[in-house]
């Protein structure tokens, strides 16, 4: 039988880079865990079959097996998350795989978006770090809403859903998926990353890990769309539980207070605040008003000074004992789910040129991780519901 002469240091570097543990590999490829470990050595060479196995296991280009040196991967946007005052530790597979899947969707909507009188968008990057919170804040409202201000939402979660439909309304292409693609086998960990963004003038994009709590994902919505106003990409791991929110690089504090003045105002907040009133009273009524989370209700409060970090730390770790949502995207209808996951715009475009026979059905169903039947019959249900 055939061996293929693999480089036993690029198959450990890929075992390490994918992190799971070696009697985990040994299994999947039907060999014991010593004699994996003699591969590692390179004192023995496994068959074609076999490395195709190990390949995609550890979830590699099979190419990558025969290479005189491990590949040098570099994070294609900025990691701000930090812990303590340290770097977060490196991010895992799962969001590399997912980043690399975003930004194959990105180079194929940017060239459509260019093709079809595409054109800068002036917000993104308008601001710097320097520049006021409020005229930043204020502006994103502007963009989003207009003169006419933000919709009536009957709560926080459809705030959270007219959002986005006004962010992909201004130009911005807003992703929120729980799991790398569609494979409900490999979840995104919130540990590792709340949200990214990339700031492109043509396409920017906002990304919200859909395995967070609801309860948090429309601050870190915001945080990201700050992001883009400052037109500074960027991985981030928002920790609404922390005094400082687990961030210290000067442009994940400026974000937050962004995010905090976009969605509740300074202007005005204090004086609904009704101190005689429990916290939960306060986060009940005041959540109705602003359409956002109990927590960040509370946690503005922190912000201004109403309340001390020993009250909020109380009503943070009862908030989240109760955060048991379902993730966003992993449950349902999957032609519901497309969208969500890949940006209504994006997932419109690609449909729209698939049936048109601009682009083959393959093509299609790969940018959106779908089946090429599934591209078809989307375009039949949303034909229906017309």
């Amino acid at each position: 039988m055939t061996v293929a002469m693999i480089n036993e240091k690029v198959l450990a570097w890929a075992v390490d880079r994918a992190e799971i543990p070696l009697d985990v590999v040994a299994k999947k490829v039907n060999v014991k865990r010593e004699r994996l470990a003699t591969r590692l050595e390179g004192e023995e060479r496994p068959t074609f079959r076999q490395a195709q196995n190990l390949s995609s296991i550890l979830h590699i280009p099979f190419g990558y097996l025969f290479l005189k040196e491990p590949p040098e991967e570099k994070l294609a946007i900025p990691d701000l998350r930090t812990v303590g005052s340290d770097p977060a530790r490196r991010l895992d597979l799962n969001f590399r795989d997912l980043l690399s899947d975003v930004l194959f969707k990105r180079d194929w909507f940017r060239d459509f978006i260019q093709d079809h009188a595409g054109h800068q968008l002036g917000f993104v990057g308008k601001y710097q770090a320097s520049d006021s919170t409020r005229v930043i804040a204020a502006d994103m409202r502007q963009v989003l809403y207009g003169e006419e201000g933000p919709l009536r939402t009957g709560n926080w979660e459809e705030h959270l859903r007219m959002l986005i439909d006004k962010a992909e309304g201004a130009g911005i292409w807003v992703m929120r998926n729980g799991i790398v693609g569609s494979n409900t086998h490999r979840p995104l960990s919130v540990s590792q990353f709340r949200g990214f963004a990339i700031a492109d003038k043509v396409v920017p994009l906002i990304f919200i890990n859909g395995k967070d709590a609801k309860a948090a994902q429309i601050f870190t919505f915001a945080h990201e769309l700050a992001h883009l106003w400052l037109g500074e990409s960027g991985v981030s791991n928002v920790q609404l539980g922390d005094a400082d929110y687990g961030v210290h690089q000067q442009i994940e504090r400026k974000c937050n207070e962004i995010a905090a003045e976009f969605l509740i105002p300074a202007a005005g907040f204090p004086s609904q605040w009704r101190a005689a009133d429990t916290l939960s009273d306060n986060a009940d009524r005041l959540s109705r008003v602003y359409k956002v989370s109990r927590i960040v209700i509370v946690r503005r409060a922190l912000d201004l000074g109403l309340i001390d970090h020993a009250a909020y730390g109380r009503f943070y770790a009862i908030e989240a004992a109760r955060w048991n949502d379902t993730a966003a995207g992993d449950g349902g209808s999957f032609h519901n789910n497309l969208p969500l996951r890949n940006g209504q715009r994006f997932t419109r475009a690609v449909v729209n040129q698939a049936v048109s026979g601009a682009m083959l059905l393959r093509h299609a169903a790969s940018l959106l991780n779908a089946q090429p039947t599934t591209i078809l019959s989307y375009y039949k249900q949303g034909r229906t519901a017309q």
